[in-house]
């Protein structure tokens, strides 16, 4: 029997159609969940969400928007799971407001331009010094260990799945009907617990954007994996902020889209395996 929370799903009836035939049955649908978040007595955002792990949601989403860089900058917060609200004290005058953090940033770092770049965005996505190494073998595993991970999704269908490895060992797996939320659930996960990130590989299940892709910067790491494909500025990105960005993750290969020097072929018989899936 699969364990999942039953916060996450609801049982809803459908009428299925298979095989020239309609009948009815019991399907698993993905919660759809909204969360406001207060900040020193001020609204600060709404998100729909999966409700689960909200306090790393919380902490995750302020450290990405600027609002915070630890949780020891929160005085306090409550989270009250039934009205879908959480207030936040901070020890500080929250440093970025909602029409600072929508403003377009445009300068130029190491004769890259960075006109892309919110002003939030500045000020917390990490330029990558990450020293890891992965061989082809070990990408394709990643990937397949966080497909493997996630029961809602096996159940529902409904959501994104995102997954941190150190030391080539998956330390933590989220889940949310919002790509963005999952990538924050790791980073808030990483903040309660103290975890360093530097050399972490984060595996996602959706395509890599330019959101995506700052996010892993606003994590920490420096290789993120994805089944699906980049976009042209995440590419440049990724390139930008020394990311190693690797997608359509299949069966037995996979496409390289910058930095490729983390990636490293570690035996003549890997090698012959990783050109004849290409």
């Amino acid at each position: 029997m699969r364990n999942v929370d039953e916060k996450v799903i609801r049982k809803q009836t459908i009428t299925k159609y298979m095989d020239g035939k309609l009948e009815e049955k019991v399907d698993e649908i993905a919660v759809e969940f909204p969360f406001t978040i207060h900040v020193n007595g001020e609204e600060f955002a709404t998100m729909v969400c999966t409700p689960s792990h909200l306090d790393e949601l919380l902490l995750g989403f302020l450290a990405s928007e600027g609002i915070i860089r630890s949780k020891d900058d929160i005085q306090d917060f409550h989270i009250d799971e039934g009205k879908g609200l959480c207030y936040v004290t901070l020890h500080h005058a929250a440093p970025v407001s909602q029409h600072e953090a929508g403003k377009r940033f445009i300068g130029s770092c190491c004769g890259k331009s960075r006109q892309f770049y919110y002003q939030v965005d500045v000020k917390t996505a990490k330029t990558s010094y990450s020293r890891v190494i992965l061989s082809p073998k070990e990408c394709i595993r990643m990937m397949r260990e966080l497909q493997d991970s996630s029961t809602l999704f096996k159940g529902t269908g409904g959501v994104h799945n995102a997954a941190l490895f150190l030391g080539k060992d998956m330390i933590v797996a989220r889940s949310d009907i919002g790509r963005h939320n999952a990538l924050d659930k790791l980073l808030g996960h990483c903040l309660i617990h103290h975890i360093p990130v530097r050399d972490g590989v984060v595996a996602f299940s959706g395509r890599i954007s330019s959101e995506v892709l700052l996010k892993a910067a606003k994590i920490g790491v420096g290789i993120i994996l994805s089944k699906s494909a980049p976009t042209n500025l995440a590419i440049e990105l990724a390139d930008d902020l020394n990311i190693t960005a690797i997608g359509f993750i299949r069966g037995g290969g996979f496409n390289i889209y910058s930095h490729p020097e983390r990636v490293k072929v570690t035996s003549i018989k890997e090698c012959a395996k990783f050109e004849s899936n290409k």
